[in-house]
C-alpha cells in the first residue's frame, strides 16, 4: 500500500487533542477505502467469496501490503478466514495462519482443499450426490439423519423442513471417505446455515425474526428465506465453478493455517523467522462471535462448555471476559520476561491509563461495569501479542495491523496510538498510522447523549529496523 497522502492535524475533527508524540505519524491515505479494508473487497474473488465472514479485509488490501514490504514469509496471528495467508500463497509467499475461531479456519483450509486436493470430477460428483441426498432424504450407512446439535442459543433458528434436510447433509458428509472432500462439503453446508434461518448476525448477537417464535423486538424480517436444498446447490455450483481459479490462483507455497491462541501460541514461534505480518485483531468493541457465529458452531459439533471455554481463549473483547493472567503464566512458565514486560508496557502507558481512569471514575454511568475490565485486558493481551510479534519479525520487516479506535460513554480510545506505542516498545517504529479518509461513527446510544463524532479507522504499519 503506497505512503498515506495527506497529515491530520492535532485535535482535528476525529477527536480530542492528542499528545505530540506518535501522533504526527497519523496520515489520511486517499487510497484506503471501507471496501479494501473489510470484507466487502472479497464478494467476488473465488474462493473468499463461499461464506459471509464479515471479520476480515480484502485480498487486494494485503496484497498492496506484501508487495510494499518485500514479503518472503508472512504472519497473521488473528487470519480469520485466511485472506492474509491465502493471498499470500497467491504471490508465492510462505505464511502462516492462526486463530482461535474454528469457523474462518474452516473456510480457509476447504479453500486450500479444493486448490489442492480434490479433483473437479470427484468434487461435482460428490456436490450432485449431496443435493440429491437432501432432497430425497435417502439414507447413508443406514443413518437417514443426524439432528442438528443445537446449543440453547440456536433452538428455533430453522424452519422444520430446513432443520430436517440439516439433518440428512449431516448423516451424509458423515459417510463420506476423503477427509479433504468431507471438509469441504460440511464447509458448504456450515456456510448457508445464516441465509437459511430466521437469524442474522449483527454485531454482538443474532437478531432474530418473529418467525421463529422468539420472543424478539419486530425489527428483523428476512423478506425470503430458501430452502436448505435451494440454498447448498448453489453454494456448491459456486465452489464447482471456481475450482479452478482457485487451483490456479492458490498453487504457491501451502498455507499453513493453525487453530490456537495468539496469547499462548506465538511463543512457539522462533525468533527472526517472519519478515512480514498482516492482521486484523478482533477491536475492543465488545463483539462476541461465539454468539454471531453461533449457528456455524454449533453444526461443527462445539458444546455449552466448549463455547465458554472458546469464548474465554479468545482475545477479550466482550465483557464475559475474564484476566487470562494465569493462562498466560502457564503457557509462558517461568523461561520468559516477555509477558512481565508486556504487563508492564500496558501498565506504563499514560494514554491507556487516563481511559482506564475516565472509565473508573464513570463506572456508575456506564451501561455495564465490566467495560473497565474489557478495555483493561484487552490492551494488556494486545501488549503481549504486539511483544511477541518484536521478537518473531526479523530485522527490516514490517508489520501491518488494520483495526478501529472504540468509545465508550463519550470517552474515546485511541487504540491506534496506544498499540502503536506498544509497538515502539517492542522494537518497532510506527512508521504511519493510515488513516481512511471518513471515520466510524460512534454507536446510536452514544450519539443521542454525546453527539455524533467520528473514530478513526486505520492500517499501522510498524517497521523493524
Amino acid at each position: 500500500m503506497p505512503a498515506a497522502q495527506s497529515r491530520i492535524a492535532e485535535g482535528d475533527r476525529r477527536g480530542d487533542p492528542l499528545p505530540a508524540d506518535l501522533s504526527d505519524r497519523i496520515v489520511i491515505d486517499a487510497r484506503l477505502t471501507r471496501k479494501i479494508v473489510s470484507y466487502q473487497g472479497n464478494r467476488k474473488a473465488p474462493g473468499l467469496r463461499w461464506m459471509r465472514y464479515k471479520e476480515g479485509f480484502s485480498s487486494d488490501l494485503v496484497r498492496g501490503l506484501l508487495e510494499e514490504a518485500g514479503a518472503r514469509r508472512v504472519l497473521d496471528p488473528f487470519s480469520g478466514m485466511g485472506t492474509t495467508v491465502l493471498t499470500a500463497c497467491s504471490m508465492g509467499i510462505e505464511s502462516v495462519g492462526m486463530d482461535v475461531m474454528p469457523v474462518g479456519n474452516e473456510a480457509a483450509r476447504s479453500i486450500i482443499a479444493v486448490a489442492r486436493d480434490i479433483d473437479d470430477a470427484s468434487l461435482r460428483r460428490a456436490a450432485d450426490r449431496l443435493v440429491a441426498h437432501v432432497a430425497a432424504g435417502g439414507g447413508v450407512d443406514g443413518a437417514e439423519s443426524r439432528p442438528f446439535p443445537h446449543l440453547r442459543i440456536t433452538r428455533g433458528a430453522f424452519p422444520a423442513g430446513t432443520e430436517e434436510g440439516l439433518g440428512r447433509a449431516r448423516a451424509f458428509t458423515a459417510g463420506v471417505s476423503d477427509p479433504a472432500l468431507r471438509a469441504v462439503l460440511d464447509f458448504a453446508c456450515m456456510s448457508v446455515l445464516e441465509e437459511v434461518s430466521y437469524t442474522s448476525k449483527d454485531g454482538q448477537f443474532l437478531r432474530w425474526d418473529r418467525r421463529s417464535g422468539r420472543d424478539v423486538s419486530d425489527r428483523l424480517r428476512k423478506p425470503h428465506i430458501p430452502d436448505i436444498g435451494t440454498a447448498l446447490s448453489a453454494r456448491l455450483a459456486m465452489i464447482v465453478a471456481d475450482a479452478g481459479a482457485v487451483r490456479e490462483r492458490y498453487g504457491g507455497p501451502r498455507p499453513v493455517v493453525r487453530t490456537g491462541s495468539s496469547l499462548t501460541g506465538l511463543r512457539e514461534m522462533r525468533g527472526g523467522s517472519f519478515d512480514a505480518v498482516v492482521t486484523s485483531p478482533p477491536y475492543a468493541n465488545r463483539y462476541d462471535y461465539t454468539r454471531t457465529y453461533a449457528l456455524e458452531l454449533a453444526y461443527m459439533g462445539y458444546g455449552e462448555g466448549e463455547i465458554r471455554a472458546l469464548r474465554q481463549d479468545m482475545l477479550t473483547a466482550t465483557v464475559e471476559n475474564k484476566p487470562k493472567g494465569g493462562a498466560i503464566a502457564a503457557a509462558y512458565g517461568g523461561g520468559s520476561g516477555l509477558p512481565s514486560r508486556a504487563a508492564g508496557m500496558a501498565a506504563g502507558c499514560a494514554r491507556l491509563q487516563e481511559v482506564l481512569s475516565i472509565l473508573r471514575g464513570e463506572i456508575k454511568s456506564l451501561n455495564n461495569p465490566q467495560i473497565v475490565r474489557l478495555v483493561e485486558n484487552y490492551f494488556a493481551e494486545m501488549a503481549l501479542v504486539i511483544a511477541e510479534l518484536g521478537r518473531i519479525v526479523g530485522p527490516g520487516g514490517s508489520a501491518f495491523m488494520v483495526n478501529d479506535n472504540v468509545r465508550y460513554h463519550g470517552t474515546d480510545v485511541p487504540v491506534d496510538l496506544i498499540l502503536s506505542e506498544f509497538a515502539e516498545q517492542s522494537g518497532f517504529r510506527c512508521e504511519s498510522i493510515r488513516a481512511l479518509r471518513r471515520g466510524k461513527g460512534n454507536a446510536s446510544q452514544q450519539m443521542g447523549r454525546f453527539g455524533r463524532s467520528e473514530m478513526r479507522k486505520c492500517v499501522y504499519h510498524w517497521r523493524k529496523p
